[in-house]
């Protein structure tokens, strides 16, 4: 009897076993625990780069800024001097040159000498004018002579006022002509005149050499002030009414100027109306230069400006790589123009966000693998 519990002991045992078994086989397997790089993915979106890959990678940032201005157009335009700011000078008495000083494109300042003319009517002028003193000086004495002998009652007083009045005439001729003499920096004993810059500014125009003649009717230079330009453009009739005096410009390289005037009437042939802008000097910056102008306004709230090498397309989508704390996030972002090395993007980016301007090319190959 105690064998055969024995042997029920040890069947229960085995059927206790194999249902212990048969229910761990047929449970739920959990799920593995994730491994510590699957735990530290990025987010959706986000391209996982640490810094030591930046650096690799050749990653710069700069921050978003936000924009004041936004570009509204391109035109096209021509630089030159404003009205005012373009002087001639003639050669007042004919001649002959005897030296020029300054060639086209030299720099000079007001006053300087800029060519030596030989002339016979500074001579002619230096002649009369040691002729009117000597007339003026008798005139004088005997003014100052009648004048004693009609206070002493000898003379009648209307002979020393005839004689003060011929002396006031010879002095007005020697003033004419002295000012004369010196209005063209003549020298009467050598029969010469020197022409001077009347203003500081760059020889546009050289018309003479030395032994040209001038004939008193032309101008042999032409100055430009010095750092004064306007650029003159054509402003579409669409923009006409929208683009004001006090806006901003911009030419290449990064010269910035503002408008100064905008025509109400458009030109029938082109549909445009004329468009003037003052700009300083700077590099390129000559007159005659054909060149174009980008016209900026207000620009609308929200709106930020980052450098243009910012800007990355994938497809015919633009975008900008955002730094955040474990990556570079991919942002689509809406351009509302480019101008002088900078870019508006009307959304997609905050004001003070960092954005990727070195390093873009590696950042969207790493977006077109994901």
């Amino acid at each position: 009897m105690s064998k055969r519990n024995y042997v029920l002991a040890g069947l229960a045992v085995i059927a206790l076993a194999l249902g212990i078994w048969w229910l761990a086989g047929s449970g739920t397997v959990p799920e593995p625990t994730p491994s510590s790089s699957e735990a530290g993915q990025a987010a959706p979106g986000v391209l996982p780069v640490d810094r030591k890959q930046a650096a690799q990678l050749g990653i710069r940032l700069a921050p978003a800024v936000t924009a004041s201005e936004a570009p509204i157009a391109v035109i096209p335009a021509v630089i030159q001097p404003p009205a005012n700011a373009r002087v001639a000078v003639a050669a007042t008495f004919p001649g002959v040159v005897m030296r020029t000083l300054v060639v086209e494109g030299d720099t000079v300042r007001q006053g300087q000498p800029l060519a030596v003319i030989s002339s016979r009517d500074v001579l002619t002028m230096g002649a009369d004018l040691t002729r009117a003193n000597a007339r003026a000086s008798v005139a004088r004495s005997n003014a100052a002579r009648l004048s004693q002998l009609a206070r002493e009652g000898i003379i009648a007083g209307a002979r020393a006022d005839e004689a003060n009045a011929l002396a006031a005439e010879a002095g007005a001729d020697v003033g004419e002509k002295a000012r004369i003499l010196k209005m063209v920096n003549g020298s009467g004993t050598r029969g010469t005149y020197t022409l001077t810059a009347p203003i500081a500014g760059r020889i546009t125009t050289a018309g003479i050499q030395a032994g040209s003649p001038v004939d008193g009717t032309t101008a042999p230079y032409v100055i430009d002030a010095a750092n004064r330009y306007e650029a003159v453009g054509q402003l579409p009739e669409r923009l006409v009414g929208t683009v004001r005096p006090g806006m901003s410009i911009l030419i290449e390289p990064g010269i910035a100027g503002r408008v100064t005037a905008v025509g109400s009437t458009v030109d029938p042939a082109t549909r445009s109306a004329m468009l003037k802008a003052e700009i300083p000097a700077g590099p390129g910056i000559i007159a005659g230069r054909a060149t174009s102008l980008s016209l900026s306004g207000p620009a609308p709230a929200g709106a930020v400006s980052v450098p243009s090498e910012a800007i990355a397309m994938i497809g015919d989508k633009a975008i900008v790589f955002v730094s955040t704390g474990d990556g570079y996030a991919v942002r689509d972002v809406k351009m509302g123009g480019s101008a002088g090395g900078q870019t508006v993007l009307l959304s997609g980016v905050r004001p003070g966000e960092q954005v990727v301007i070195s390093g873009t090319s590696a950042l969207k190959a790493l977006a077109l693998s994901r």
